[in-house]
């Protein structure tokens, strides 16, 4: 029997949001911090992604997704992402492929800004795909395996797990052969720490989301009788 939850849709909808933002502005960028301390320790440089400021918030909603409606349902909003994140990759292939009119002076700049090669795309897609699965698949065994109890540890859990696959599989499959393999090395290892790490900062916000839910819609779902499998769309298991 199918239910109707008030919020699912929002969450749904901030959860493509961020994505899509994440995978269009910075994506390709990277910064970095200089040198600096803390107590007796020197830190730094320290060289990310421009885009890891924001790309963690997706996991997040992951997590909330999972946590509070169950497996089955993140699974559909993962698919839902991976829909829209093809899409907007095809858009931006075909609008860089129209030819541009005479005395407009600016494809060079949306080439640069919106122009991903074909192994950007497919390691974006597959890595959020297959990162974004795991985060929700070990959130939900971990919380049948806690009982429902320590919900930090399943969101922190989870996200080292999502977000390892994710790098391992980004970075390597997208800038190997284009950036020399220390830079990629030290973006995908920092990229990690800095997911992970603002995972944990948000737990206190992903705490009060997660509560405020389960009250709001009257639902707590552990996944005991899911089908884990990846490749279903159906959202009651």
């Amino acid at each position: 029997m199918r239910t109707h939850f008030r919020y699912f849709d929002l969450i749904l909808g901030g959860f493509v949001t961020v994505l899509l933002c994440s995978n269009l502005i910075g994506v390709s960028k990277v910064s970095q911090i200089s040198a600096f301390q803390v107590g007796p320790f020197n830190l730094g440089p320290f060289t990310f992604g421009s885009a890891i400021l924001f790309f963690p918030f997706s996991y997040v909603f992951g997590d909330i997704l999972t946590e509070v409606y169950g497996y089955a349902r993140a699974r559909r909003v993962v698919w839902t992402g991976f829909a829209a994140l093809f899409f907007a990759s095809f858009m931006s292939w075909a609008v860089l492929a129209m030819p541009p009119a005479p005395g407009w002076e600016n494809q060079s700049a949306f080439e640069i800004v919106f122009g991903s090669t074909w192994r950007i795309v497919l390691a974006s897609l597959t890595a959020f795909w297959a990162g974004e699965l795991v985060n929700s698949f070990v959130l939900a065994k971990m919380k049948l395996w806690t009982g429902g109890k320590y919900l930090w540890t399943r969101t922190i859990g989870s996200t080292i797990a999502g977000q390892a696959v994710d790098s391992l599989i980004f970075y390597p499959g997208a800038f190997l052969g284009v950036w020399s393999f220390e830079l990629v090395q030290a973006v995908m290892i920092s990229n990690f720490f800095l997911k992970v790490g603002w995972e944990a900062l948000l737990t206190p916000i992903t705490y009060a989301v997660v509560s405020f839910l389960k009250r709001a819609e009257g639902v707590d779902y552990f996944d005991r009788d899911t089908n884990f499998t990846p490749f279903k769309l159906d959202d009651e298991g």
